[in-house]
């Protein structure tokens, strides 16, 4: 595993009047958020003990350490909380933490540059990956984060293979359809 720390869940907005906060969460159980003990700010320089109480509307309704009302809690909306990467269990085979592929190039079989993958985004429809910045195409593009358009991922090689689903940009170096 590598060094450093990595993101589990943002302070979205506060909740009520009591200091409770909404916390986007990035952890496979929302609530697990809470399981790591204290997490810490961007900096590292401040940490932070977090309850989980519930899951609500796609987010964790949690009760933050020191965060004991409304005026405190919106003091820390958009707070990024971060463990250290110790403290996470070893991934499984083809199972991966996102913050590892960040950063990674982005190619496709044929050998064209896609660019870097950016991100990783879940708009209702399935994880999607978001690479940018290659000479294939002008754009951020978003691929399905499955094992058919994201066949091949080498971290230590620092490289993604992608395979583009057919039509996903018209003129560019997505497969074109067989007839």
């Amino acid at each position: 595993m590598s060094k450093g720390r990595v993101l589990l869940g943002v302070v979205a907005a506060p909740h009520g009047v009591r200091g409770l906060v909404r916390i986007r969460s990035f952890t496979e159980d929302p609530m697990a958020i809470a399981s790591y003990g204290a997490l810490s700010d961007e900096k590292g320089t401040k940490e932070y003990r977090v309850e989980a109480l519930s899951s609500v509307k796609g987010a964790v309704l949690a009760r933050i350490e020191g965060v004991a009302d409304r005026t405190a809690a919106e003091a820390v909306r958009g707070l990024r909380l971060y463990v250290e990467r110790d403290r996470l269990p070893e991934t499984a085979e083809r199972e991966w933490y996102e913050a590892d592929l960040i950063g990674l190039a982005a190619f496709d079989r044929e050998g064209r540059d896609w660019g870097k993958v950016m991100a990783f985004h879940d708009f209702g429809a399935g994880r999607t990956m978001e690479v940018s910045g290659g000479s294939a195409s002008r754009h951020s593009v978003m691929l399905p984060f499955t094992d058919a358009a994201v066949p091949e991922i080498d971290v230590e090689g620092g490289k993604v293979t992608v395979d583009p689903p057919a039509g996903l940009l018209t003129g560019g170096p997505a497969k074109e359809a067989e007839d």
